[in-house]
C-alpha cells in the first residue's frame, strides 16, 4: 500500500503500483493505494471502469488517460463521507455506455478538466448524482457531451438531503435530454457555462414531487429545445444569461428570479421571464 500509486498502458496489475512498476488498470491500482491517496496516470492508455469506496484522487492530467466503459458505468462512487477527485480523465462510452460518472454515497466529490461522452445506454447520463444522505459536487472545466440522457442530473430520492452542486466553465452539448437537470432535493448553482444543442433542455429545474433550485449566473443557453424550464415546486434564478436561438426560450409553472440583465431573443417562443416577476433589486 502507498499514498501515491501509478498506472500505465504497459502495466500490470500485478504490479505494487508504483512509479517503476505501475498497474494496468485503475481498479487494479485502487487496492494499493491507502485512504486519502492518489492514482496518477503516467502515459496515454485506457484504464478501464473503476468503483471508488475510499477518499481518493484519481489524476490523469496531460498523459490522455481515459476511460472505456461501453455497456457500463465509467466510475461509480460509493462509500459514506468520502472526498474524490477526478481530475484529466476522458470518459467514453463508446456507444453504449450507461453513466459516465454515478454518484451514490460520497462527502465531497470533485470533477475536474474532464471529458465525459457517448453514453447511450440506459440512461445515458454524464454525471448522475443520486446520493440521499446529502453532500457536495463540484464541476470545473469539464466537457460533457453527446450522451443519450441529460449531462448532469442531481437527483436525491424524495425526503432525502439535499445535494449541493456547483459548475463552473462547464460545457453541456448535445445531450438527448437536458445540459443540467436540478432534480427533486437538489440545489444547483452554474456560472460561466454553455448549454447548446440539449434536445429537450438546457436548464432544467425537474421538480414534480418536491422542491429544486437552480441558480444560473453569465451562461449562454443557446440551441436547445426549451432554453430554461422550472417544473411546478421548481425555483431558477437567472442573472446575465444569453438566452438564444431555442425552440422556446423560457417555460415551465415552476417560479422564476431575475434581476433583470438578461438577454432573453431570438428564440421560437418565450422570450419572456414566465410569470413576469418583479426583478430582484440591489441589495
Amino acid at each position: 500500500m502507498a499514498n501515491r500509486t501509478w498506472v500505465s498502458g504497459v502495466g500490470d496489475d500485478a504490479n505494487p503500483g508504483s512509479r517503476t512498476a505501475p498497474c494496468k488498470t485503475f481498479a487494479g491500482a485502487i487496492s494499493k493505494t491507502f485512504d486519502g491517496g492518489e492514482i496518477d496516470a503516467l502515459d496515454p492508455g485506457g484504464f478501464g471502469s473503476v468503483t471508488i469506496t475510499k477518499s481518493l484522487t484519481i489524476d490523469g492530467s496531460g498523459t490522455f488517460a481515459s476511460i472505456l466503459a461501453s455497456a457500463t458505468n465509467g466510475i461509480i462512487i460509493n462509500a459514506a463521507g468520502i472526498d474524490v477527485v477526478i481530475r484529466g480523465l476522458a470518459l467514453n462510452g463508446s456507444g453504449g455506455g450507461l453513466t459516465g460518472i454515478r454518484i451514490v454515497a460520497a462527502g465531497r466529490v470533485f470533477i475536474e478538466d474532464c471529458v465525459i461522452f457517448g453514453f447511450t445506454g440506459a440512461p445515458g447520463i454524464g454525471i448522475n448524482d443520486v446520493r440521499t444522505t446529502g453532500g457536495k459536487l463540484f464541476i470545473t472545466n469539464t466537457v460533457v457531451r453527446e450522451n443519450s440522457g441529460t449531462g448532469v442530473v442531481v437527483l436525491p430520492s424524495a425526503g432525502s438531503t439535499s445535494i449541493q452542486a456547483f459548475l463552473s466553465n462547464v460545457r453541456l452539448i448535445g445531450n438527448g435530454n437536458a445540459g443540467v437537470a436540478a432534480s427533486n432535493g437538489s440545489r444547483v448553482t452554474i456560472a460561466g457555462s454553455l448549454l447548446a444543442g440539449n434536445t429537450n433542455f438546457g436548464l432544467f429545474a425537474n421538480a414534480n414531487t418536491g422542491n429544486a433550485e437552480l441558480n444560473a449566473e453569465g451562461c449562454v443557453v443557446a440551441g436547445n429545445g426549451t432554453g430554461v424550464n422550472a417544473d411546478p415546486g421548481g425555483t431558477i434564478r437567472i442573472s446575465n444569461l444569453h438566452v438564444t436561438n431555442n425552440t422556446t426560450g423560457l417555460a415551465g409553472g415552476g417560479t422564476f428570479a431575475t434581476y433583470g440583465n438578461n438577454h432573453i431573443s431570438g428564440n421560437g417562443g418565450g422570450n419572456s421571464v414566465p410569470g413576469a416577476p418583479a426583478p430582484i433589486g440591489p441589495q
